[in-house]
């Protein structure tokens, strides 16, 4: 284990933070609650958000960009989202700053340039797309309006921790339009399916996707779709949610539309987010105490070529091999980097991509290039071959392939054997002090019992199932009469 990290047994938060500062991702910033992502995170980002663009694209969706601020008079509009996000937001109030006459060296807002209205800056873009739809709709041809956005938000956070929970955090927020009730919530199943296709075909992190309950809804929502992750010391995430909004955004915000009888409805809305949380979702789902492990498909690099090498001499020998070598690879679509920088060791080189989670590493000498051979080591498993150069691009091909399903399979493994059934309420406190994860368990389906559960316990309701079995039961806390277990757990 690199000394370098703190082990998970030991602090497993501190490895997070560990992984991410010293991988690479983040660093913090100035701005107290918010960070600085770095290149190598960016690029890791980059690959997901251009993943999931194609897929929102591909299912007829279309991007656009919406002001940053919010007129307060608009966030107010919609009563339960204004109330949902109010503690959170960060308000401007003044445009401009001036010189303090007692002070020359120090700025100070000029009591002279507030603002009529103040702004929100936004916390959730619904307020100011569904006043701007208002403009937008008017017949049943205008419809369904399918638009996303990728955008930074600002929730003002007191507790914070890269990437899962910052003050501020990129992500994508879909704001779509439709016809009819049908429609809407056909829209937001279909894109919680495409964040599970995304989550587990890309990211490698099996996912359950559920529903959640009234308690735990999007604020304004008349049902909130999710998927949730666990994490390696068996806590959930909540990786991603789909809205279903109802006509409570159009009633707010009067978007009606004539439908073809020309009768006057407001319209169905949906909306739906993922963030770069999903980053630290990666980072604690997959990698251990030597640094991190990234799936092949959106790791910033999938290859990393390392010569060893005396002198500019053998280094010129190697690079006739190599350089065509990287060409190959990258007519493949293998994203990879040939380091033959000189101002470190090898050693050095090894230790580095292995704590950024390249998921391939090939080293290469002198006498492997006489012996026609090249040494690869898998991130994943920390195997080492011995393989032949010829040909050497379509095993890497298949090899990436191989890693990004074990990862994976390893993953799911964990999941399945941490969703552990609870019927009683003994049973379950000693479930969350022990084994964690994922505990399914009779609820009666009052807020009152969720909320004691939680008070009690820090457990929330992650989700119920979707296509969840009904089964009879009795709840864990109130031994009330229930139809169906829903899946508990502590969370990020």
């Amino acid at each position: 284990m690199s000394k370098e990290i703190t082990s998970r047994e030991k602090d497993y938060s501190q490895w997070y933070n560990d992984l991410v500062i010293k991988g690479g991702l983040a660093d913090y910033s100035a701005v107290r609650g918010c960070m600085v992502i770095k290149p190598y995170g960016y690029a890791l980002w980059e690959n997901m958000r251009d993943v999931l663009d194609k897929m929102f694209k591909d299912t007829g969706h279309v991007n656009a960009y919406f002001p940053l601020f919010v007129p307060k008079s608009l966030f107010e509009a919609e009563e339960k989202n204004a109330e949902g996000f109010a503690k959170e937001c960060a308000v401007v109030t003044h445009y401009r700053l001036k010189t303090d006459p007692d002070n020359k060296g120090k700025l100070i807002v000029d009591p002279e340039a507030k603002l009529e209205e103040e702004l929100v800056v936004r916390p959730t873009s619904e307020a100011i797309i569904w006043n701007t739809y208002k403009g937008w709709i008017q017949s049943y041809r205008d419809l369904p309006l399918l638009i996303n956005q990728w955008a930074n938000v600002v929730r003002w956070e007191m507790r914070t921790r890269l990437f899962l929970r910052t003050a501020e955090f990129l992500w994508q927020e879909g704001h779509t339009a439709h016809a009819t009730k049908a429609e809407a919530v056909e829209e937001a199943e279909k894109m919680l399916h495409v964040y599970a296709d995304f989550a587990e075909n890309y990211m490698a992190l099996p996912v359950i996707k559920g529903v959640k309950t009234p308690n735990e809804r999007f604020a304004g929502a008349e049902d909130t779709y999710c998927i949730e992750a666990l994490m390696q010391d068996g806590k959930a995430l909540q990786a991603g949610t789909s809205h279903f909004l109802g006509q409570n955004f159009a009633k707010a915000f009067d978007v009606k539309f004539s439908d073809k009888t020309n009768k006057q409805d407001y319209v169905w809305a949906t909306s739906w987010g993922v963030s770069t949380r999903l980053i630290g979702g990666l980072v604690m789902a997959h990698s251990d105490d030597d640094g991190l492990i990234l799936p092949p498909k959106i790791a910033p690099l999938q290859v990393v070529i390392v010569p060893i090498f005396k002198g500019d001499e053998q280094k010129g020998v190697l690079d006739n091999t190599i350089h065509p070598l990287v060409t190959s690879l990258k007519a493949l679509g293998i994203r990879v980097k040939y380091d033959d920088s000189d101002n470190a060791r090898p050693g050095w080189k090894f230790a580095q991509y292995e704590m950024q989670g390249v998921p391939v590493r090939l080293a290469i000498g002198m006498r492997d290039l006489e012996n026609g051979v090249v040494e690869i080591a898998r991130r994943d498993t920390k195997e080492k071959q011995t393989i032949a150069l010829n040909g050497i691009e379509w095993y890497i091909k298949t090899l990436l392939d191989e890693i990004q399903l074990h990862l994976y399979n390893k993953a799911k493994a964990f999941q399945q054997a941490n969703i552990t059934p609870a019927n009683s309420w003994d049973e379950f406190v000693q479930l969350l002090d022990t084994k964690a994860g994922f505990i399914s368990a009779h609820w009666d389906g009052t807020p009152e019992t969720e909320e004691k559960i939680k008070e009690l316990t820090k457990a929330t309701i992650r989700c119920i199932p979707l296509n969840n079995p009904l089964e009879s039961g009795h709840c864990i806390l109130s031994v009330q009469p229930s139809s169906q277990r829903v899946l508990f757990a502590r969370a990020y």
